[in-house]
This record gives C-alpha cells, sequence and structure tokens, in this order.
C-alpha cells in the first residue's frame, strides 16, 4: 500500500509553537496570530507570576527560534499574568506600525516593446498606485515590478524615498519558486543592502515579488 507524507503547512507549525511555548513553565496558555502569508504578527501569553513579564516575552522569543527558526519581535508578544489573588497583571506589547503595506493589485500593459506595470497598495486606510515603465524584455520583467512596489510605497510613507531596487528575480528553492529581492537603503553616507523573499503561490510570480519586497521593507520603514 502507498503512503503519502504530507509536508506540515503553516497552520501545523503555528500549533505546534503554540504547543512548544505551552511547555514553559510559567505559560499556562498561547495564541499564535498570523499574517495571510504565515508570519506571526501577535503572540498572546497567558502566564503565572513565576517571572517578570519581560522575562517570559525573551523565553516565548528563545524557544520560537530555538525550536522552530522564528525570529519574533519581542513588540508582537504580550503577557498577562494571573497573581495569587486571581486579579491579572498585564504586559501589554510594546508600540508597532499596526498598518504595514500590503498588495492589493499587479497589472501589466505592453504597447510595442514598452511594458506599463501598476502595483496596487494599501496601508490602513490609505491606498496608492504605484508604476514602472520598461521594456517588454523578461529579464526586466520582474525588477519592473519590484520598481513599482517602491514608487507605491512612496507615496504611502515618506520614508521610502531612500529605497532604490538592486535586484528581483525568481529561484527554485526545494521544491518551491521563491521570490527574492535585494533592496538599497541609501542613507548619505552610507548605503545599507537589504534582502526579501516570498514564495510564489498559485503560479502569481508578480504579487510574489511585491510581498518579497514588503518584506524587506516593511519593518525596518518604521524604524527610519
Amino acid at each position: 500500500m502507498d503512503e503519502t507524507l504530507e509536508t506540515p503547512g503553516p497552520d501545523d507549525e503555528v500549533l505546534e509553537l503554540e504547543r512548544e511555548l505551552c511547555r514553559l513553565p510559567e505559560v499556562s496558555a498561547a495564541r499564535v496570530v498570523t499574517d495571510d502569508i504565515g508570519r506571526a504578527t501577535e503572540v498572546h501569553i497567558l502566564a503565572n507570576g513565576g517571572k517578570q513579564p519581560k522575562q517570559v516575552v525573551r523565553d516565548v522569543q528563545s524557544v520560537a527560534l530555538a525550536s522552530f527558526g522564528i525570529e519574533l519581535d519581542r513588540r508582537i508578544v504580550s503577557v498577562v499574568q494571573l497573581n495569587g489573588d486571581g486579579a491579572h497583571a498585564i504586559e501589554p506589547a510594546a508600540p508597532i506600525e499596526l498598518h504595514r503595506a500590503v498588495v492589493v493589485d499587479v497589472t501589466a500593459e505592453t504597447t510595442g516593446l514598452r511594458n506599463l506595470v501598476r502595483v496596487t497598495l494599501a496601508r490602513g486606510e490609505d491606498e496608492a498606485v504605484g508604476f514602472a515603465e520598461g521594456s517588454i524584455a523578461s529579464s526586466a520583467r520582474n525588477r519592473l515590478i519590484a520598481v513599482a512596489t517602491i514608487d507605491g510605497l512612496r507615496q504611502l510613507q515618506k520614508a521610502a524615498e531612500c529605497l532604490d531596487v538592486e535586484s528581483a528575480q525568481i529561484e527554485r528553492v526545494g521544491v518551491h519558486d521563491v521570490a527574492i529581492v535585494t533592496i538599497v537603503f541609501v542613507m548619505p553616507p552610507t548605503e545599507q543592502m537589504v534582502s526579501g523573499s516570498a514564495i510564489v503561490r498559485d503560479h502569481e510570480e508578480p504579487e510574489a515579488i511585491v510581498r518579497a519586497v514588503l518584506d524587506a521593507t516593511n519593518r525596518r520603514l518604521t524604524t527610519i
């Protein structure tokens, strides 16, 4: 009899992470909230009063990184502690930018040998359309999408003026196609190179390029 081995999906990994966090002596319950690409955006912990909340947060980060290779930002982890009298002592997550840019739509229009790319982004209630025009050459397509994404980001966040695209491509990694981009943060007299990646889903390579750009830039833009 043939047996099919299924690769654990994002939901399975989240459940495993929650179970592992509950094995910490101070943790009574754990809830991990993820976005549409499976990245943790909120981690809620119910703990006893055995340790300071900040130490509980560090323990949560250590478990996630050591057991699952997931690097949790301390700002997305909130801890609620139960005191001996049943009262709640709350250690809220530190303030974090709630509205990061997300992809809404990607379109391309070809006229002769020229290609016009439009990338629509949303950030909270704001929406912007970024444009990029260039050759119809296949080698230029992915970079045009990345450039249009940066153009949209500049309309939504003033800090994005310092961004430029170094490269954008689709690579085969294991059994998946992955969009990989490198972005330059230009902050004279220095330049910082960062990278971002996103798995191609349902053969939507243009959307994956946009998500890779956002992966490289969203968190860093909030610190500028």
